[in-house]
């Protein structure tokens, strides 16, 4: 009788959980990782990304400090700025692709608007790429809600 009577307590709880949009929300929010070097525009992608609850947006300004954090586990989400000191954004994505799947988007963020550069992009296997201007986080938030593939801006 205790063990029906435990289930039963279990599972009004889980029941409880499951329906609460908040708790849901806080235990599962997509892991974002934000690497770019630049303070100010970091700063402005991770306060408007962070504005969806269901995003856990860090930020970091280099490849080496994001890999470190990472200590293997990738995150849901990784944006990465092209140009870093240090080791470059694709040099990044290279170091990581073999323990890229399909579960994991990586998105390449660049100032450049260069044709030639992006076909090297796709050639290396990076399947989203956005360009800084004034539609960046609309554009971010298309490809990480999975709306846009091969998004250029």
């Amino acid at each position: 009788m205790k063990t029906a009577a435990g289930l039963k307590q279990l599972w009004l709880v889980a029941a409880t959980f499951l329906k609460n949009p908040y708790i849901w929300s806080y235990h599962f929010a997509m892991r974002v990782f934000l690497v770019e070097d630049d303070k100010i525009y970091s700063d402005f992608i991770r306060k408007a990304l962070s504005q969806n609850a269901d995003l856990k947006v860090t930020a970091f300004s280099s490849a080496e400090d994001a890999l470190k954090e990472m200590n293997g586990k990738l995150p849901d989400v990784l944006i990465v700025d092209y140009k870093l000191p240090g080791m470059t954004g694709i040099e990044m994505y290279e170091t990581l692709k073999p323990n890229i799947t399909d579960s994991n988007k990586v998105i390449m963020l660049s100032a450049i608007d260069d044709g030639n550069m992006v076909l090297s992009f796709i050639q290396k296997g990076v399947r989203d790429y956005v360009i800084k201007d004034e539609n960046v986080i609309d554009a971010l938030e298309s490809v990480i809600e999975g709306k846009e593939d091969y998004f250029f801006n």
